[in-house]
């Protein structure tokens, strides 16, 4: 009985993820050395995507709902696979959710001051700072460039990226605008107030 017991525990029967707001943008499904089932079930909620990988490639994404994983609900499986069982037998593969809910108040601001020249003032030194919002859209992309084959990748691991590329648009849109320091003060202070 005991034998039983502990292949039971080495078969994969429901794959899910509950967040648990520690900024997780990306979670790879424990599968130490465990197959998933025939059709075991996949419950994806609404705030995620699941990726499903076999053997280092991308074979589908499932957008949020339930499915039973079999050959009709994982088609580019089977192919890659060449099963000529129908997928009767347990399998190996990860599984990679990633949260696509909006990551909120992430911060920005220039570290140093930013020159712009000024016909009236001549050389000006400005600050800027603010936040912004940010959600995964495409995650097959978002696994393939950034988080990669990780168990888990963060939010605050993506932080320096994109306020440096926050900063980059920021400081070439206030140099090219040619807008003038006065105008650009009145400016800022009608878009705080929206």
């Amino acid at each position: 009985m005991a034998l039983m017991d502990f292949i039971k525990k080495q078969f994969i029967d429901i794959i899910q993820w509950t967040e648990d707001g520690d900024g997780t943008l990306a979670w790879r499904f424990p599968m130490a050395e465990m197959e998933i089932q025939n059709g075991a079930s996949l419950t994806v909620r609404e705030s995620q995507m699941a990726v499903f990988v076999n053997e280092g490639k991308v074979a589908d994404v499932f957008g949020p709902g339930m499915y039973k994983l079999s050959t009709q609900t994982l088609p580019v499986l089977t192919y890659l696979k060449n099963w000529d069982k129908l997928f009767e037998s347990p399998f190996k593969s990860d599984v990679y959710f990633f949260s696509t809910r909006q990551q909120l108040d992430a911060k920005w601001g220039t570290p140093q001051p930013i020159t712009v020249r000024d016909k009236d003032f001549g050389a000006v030194r400005l600050r800027a700072f603010g936040n912004y919002a940010f959600r995964i859209a495409d995650p097959k992309l978002f696994h393939t460039e950034i988080s990669g084959t990780r168990d888990v990748y963060r939010a605050e691991e993506l932080d320096g990226q994109l306020r440096g590329l926050v900063l980059q648009h920021i400081s070439t849109a206030i140099a090219a605008s040619g807008i003038p320091f006065l105008d650009l003060a009145a400016i800022s202070m009608a878009l705080h107030r929206r």
